[in-house]
């Protein structure tokens, strides 16, 4: 079982901070799921006149930056000693195909953005927990020979022996690096942020939260744990999107809301 190091690890495994531990474990899922809720309602408070009026790779870039700029000072603050170190690219390269598949993942959300509304958004995007679910013991069990970016991340940080902040700081610098090229590469004539608004600044900040919250559910949970948090964050969408959008909701919504609520009781209270 891979553990934290340093202070990080004294603090956090401690017995006298197990109630904090659970607490802060707590609060971290639930701003997730709220996050994860949020995500569609917020860029599309962001359209003008139907369209996405900025370059979504400009968006991408700018969370990819904000939790490079949060890993590298995590790293300062619990793990300094490694700064002096050498690493080697056994331990890097991996994350540049998981860093490929999340910048090709991150686009497309908001692209998605401008064919559908919120909710239809949501749902669409819990296909996922089908793929996931049939892929995932045979991906963490067998050779690394899948492309699921989530399930193929989350054997990486487990199977090295590594502080997350590390790993953390070379996922998002090749995140970084993928991103500006491909935004160079398909830019146009518009600046970078162009068509940026107060709602993108949330978007940025949001995202690059929760992008940090996913590490440590990977690491030190699994997939599986993520996929709850995920079906949970209908619940949000709706919400807002009652809210925002006037969406009506029916009876089919409250039975899967329940049945999410059920699917969490069970894999929780059995496990």
């Amino acid at each position: 079982m891979v553990t934290l190091s340093g202070n990080a690890a004294r603090f956090l495994f401690s017995p006298a901070n197990w109630v904090l531990r659970k607490g802060l474990w707590g609060l971290m899922l639930i701003l997730s799921v709220a996050i994860y809720g949020s995500h569609a309602p917020l860029l599309n408070l962001c359209k003008v006149d139907g369209k996405i009026p900025f370059s979504s790779s400009s968006v991408v870039v700018l969370i990819e930056l904000t939790k490079l700029v949060f890993s590298f000072l995590f790293l300062l603050i619990w793990d300094r000693k490694l700064l002096g170190g050498t690493v080697s690219w056994y331990h890097v390269a991996p994350f540049a195909l998981s860093a490929l598949l999340y910048a090709a993942n991150n686009n497309l959300v908001v692209h998605m953005q401008l064919f559908m509304d919120p909710s239809t958004y949501q749902v669409l995007s819990n296909l996922k927990i089908v793929s996931t679910a049939l892929l995932y013991s045979l991906f963490l069990r067998q050779r690394l020979c899948m492309r699921l970016s989530a399930v193929y991340t989350e054997a990486i940080l487990k199977a090295q022996a590594l502080p997350l902040s590390l790993q953390n700081l070379f996922l998002y610098f090749f995140g970084v690096l993928l991103n500006v090229t491909g935004h160079f590469w398909s830019s146009t004539e518009g600046g970078f942020l162009e068509g940026f608004s107060s709602w993108v600044l949330v978007i940025v900040v949001s995202q690059a939260l929760n992008g940090l919250i996913m590490s440590v559910v990977m690491k030190h949970s699994s997939n599986i744990t993520r996929l709850f948090v995920i079906s949970c964050s209908i619940l949000v969408n709706a919400l807002l999107s009652v809210t925002l959008f006037d969406l009506q909701l029916t009876l089919f919504f409250f039975v899967a809301v329940a049945s999410i609520g059920l699917a969490v009781h069970l894999y929780y209270g059995v496990t």
